[in-house]
């Protein structure tokens, strides 16, 4: 009956593990979203490469739990949003407004991503893979 125990507390304390390391990624990303939107105060992408190569490292440890759809998530969101911020660039050139309505609608999506993910985060959910 102790291995069933030992067992069972490393699976817990991976899961702990796991979380830890989403909660940091998640505050990461956080710091990045809420300084896309609010303007002149952009943190820089530094922050979200961290974040990206955390979450690229650490993915594969989360295999097999509710943890890995929010890998996932965080990396396909930060995968779109460089899409999209790199597909509307041009239009900050030709058309200043245009280019900045469609930057400010990409960070609060961006935004929208991530608090979605901290809530299901705090609530141990997986989220849509």
């Amino acid at each position: 009956m102790s291995d069933v125990i030992d067992v069972e507390d490393a699976d817990s304390q991976k899961a702990q593990d796991l979380k830890s390391i989403g909660w940091v990624s998640y505050i990461l990303h956080l710091i990045v979203a809420v300084g896309a939107v609010i303007p002149g105060t952009q943190p820089g992408v530094a922050l979200l490469i961290v974040a990206l190569v955390i979450d690229l490292v650490k993915k594969s440890e989360a295999e097999g739990t509710w943890q890995a759809s929010h890998f996932s998530w965080r990396i396909r969101t930060v995968i779109w949003a460089a899409i999209l911020y790199l597909l509307t660039a041009p239009l900050w050139l030709a058309f200043l407004v245009p280019g900045m309505m469609a930057w400010i609608a990409i960070s609060i999506w961006f935004l929208y991503r991530i608090v979605r993910g901290m809530v299901a985060m705090n609530a141990n959910q997986a989220l849509p893979r």
